[in-house]
């Protein structure tokens, strides 16, 4: 018998890193980052539909990270996709299992806004809860709260300071800048990121009377002549913020620069985006867009690095609240 078993096999914690079908790049980006392996993770489907997972090594012990940006036109396979892996994962015995969400589908419905609705986004988080998941780390919910609707932790990280150091080495003439806010709900980002860029603050009052369709009602501040930066969560079909980008030239603003954490690009966003008058549109990568939807005013940044040290930090048991992308009171 041994007297010690740790010297005969020591137990070590180990990392691995894992991808769903929904942004495997952004998975190798960070993968490249962390160095280490993107693990193997068999995801297939039944001729009607069903999905099958089954992890090609063992996860015993392991701490499990599961990249998967909820998002695109299979966004309900996504979704399971993620609770599949991880019951996989806690059958096989894993450590933990940590669900990287760099978009988290289903947050904009993280509210009753007429009766008889759902509030699908503590849903997806109730499915998330049971199927095991330990942590999430996602980016720039569509509304902060939604960290609330789980009793698990929730590292929220935010795209804003990529969006300021972007539009930063632009070198504009901040005197005559202004980041303008689509609606009063992101009227705090924008502030963010206006106090980053050292320029003034515009906010858009407007109405919804369905989904994906908005009213601009009305612009709040300066914004005559001047450089407008209008940054969002998201841009689905774009119907919004392009009635935004047009109310702002018919109350006289200059060039005008579109940026959102989530390009979704549903529809005919993109025919919207180039018809409408802007001069670029920047999103990350937390949802990845087709090649052929890129070009001189459709640009990417990449969010790889800020999902790379959550993760690192997270595994190595350290504060992530420091990190150049994290900001809880978002």
């Amino acid at each position: 018998m041994y007297e010690n078993l740790h010297e005969l096999n020591p137990i070590k914690k180990s990392l691995k890193l894992y991808t769903g079908t929904g942004n495997p790049g952004l998975a190798q980006k960070i993968a490249s980052i962390l160095d280490v392996e993107l693990q193997g993770l068999t995801l297939e489907k039944f001729a009607n539909g069903e999905i099958y997972a089954r992890y090609d090594e063992s996860v015993r012990g392991s701490d499990v990270f599961f990249v998967q940006s909820v998002a695109g036109t299979n966004v309900n396979d996504m979704l399971m996709e993620v609770l599949i892996a991880c019951d996989a994962a806690k059958r096989a015995s894993c450590r933990t299992f940590t669900a990287v969400l760099p978009h988290y589908g289903y947050a904009r419905q993280d509210r009753k806004a007429a009766p008889r609705e759902p509030i699908t986004a503590r849903l997806v988080a109730n499915l998330l809860e049971t199927a095991g998941v330990n942590r999430v780390i996602t980016l720039d919910l569509h509304q902060g709260q939604i960290q609330g609707f789980f009793d698990i932790p929730v590292n929220h990280l935010t795209a804003l300071p990529l969006f300021g150091d972007y539009y930063a080495a632009k070198g504009f003439d901040m005197d005559n800048t202004v980041v303008v806010s689509p609606d009063v709900g992101r009227a705090k980002a924008a502030k963010k990121l206006s106090d980053m860029l050292g320029c003034s603050l515009a906010i858009a009052h407007k109405g919804r009377p369905k989904h994906n369709m908005s009213e601009v009602m009305g612009i709040i501040g300066d914004i005559e002549g001047k450089t407008c930066i209008i940054n969002d969560d998201m841009i689905d079909t774009a119907g919004t913020l392009c009635g935004s980008v047009r109310e702002l030239k018919k109350k006289g603003a200059g060039d005008i620069y579109v940026g959102a954490t989530h390009g979704v690009f549903s529809g005919p966003a993109i025919e919207r985006l180039e018809d409408a008058p802007i001069v670029e549109c920047v999103v990350t990568d937390a949802i990845p867009v087709a090649p052929d939807k890129l070009d001189d005013r459709i640009k990417t940044i990449s969010v790889a690095k800020e999902f790379a040290e959550a993760i690192y930090n997270v595994y190595t048991e350290t504060s992530v609240s420091n990190l150049h992308g994290a900001d809880l009171t978002l």
